[in-house]
């Protein structure tokens, strides 16, 4: 087995490559996901390798993900506030079906971190202070 020192929690990258398949097949089995993904994703295996590396990456500290989440999340044009919970949700729903307890926290922990992150960056760039809306800003 693989040891990475760097690793933020004990994982194995098979681990992370059965969560991620997982996860996306029921992301395009979603009703609220599924079309989200679809608009934008036509090679599922490639787009699953992608997502591999960027946990692998993130988790365990292997360089094989180069992009730009925030970007690429901005860019897409149909994310919206309310998709940020049902993938949250279907991602911890899967941590919980394919790791021990222990190991889908840790890996939920940092999902939402995320997710926090990317909302705020994808879609609460566009409120301002008192959740009103910015209607100048661009899309």
């Amino acid at each position: 087995m693989t040891q990475y020192p760097m690793a933020k929690f004990d994982i194995t990258r098979g681990e992370i490559e059965r969560v991620v398949a997982r996860f996306y097949a029921g992301v395009r089995a979603h009703p609220v996901l599924g079309p989200v993904f679809a608009a934008h994703v036509t090679d599922w295996p490639a787009h699953e390798d992608r997502i591999t590396r960027f946990w692998a990456n993130a988790i365990l500290g292997e360089r094989g993900y180069d992009g730009n989440p925030m970007a690429t999340h901005v860019s897409a044009g149909n994310v919206r506030p309310g998709m940020f919970a049902p993938w949250l949700d279907l991602f911890d729903a899967t941590l919980s079906a394919e790791l021990p307890p222990d190991k889908a926290a840790k890996w939920s922990a940092m999902a939402h971190r995320i997710g926090r992150s990317l909302r705020a960056g994808v879609v609460d760039r566009d409120i301002l202070p008192g959740g009103v809306p910015n209607l100048r800003a661009p899309r």
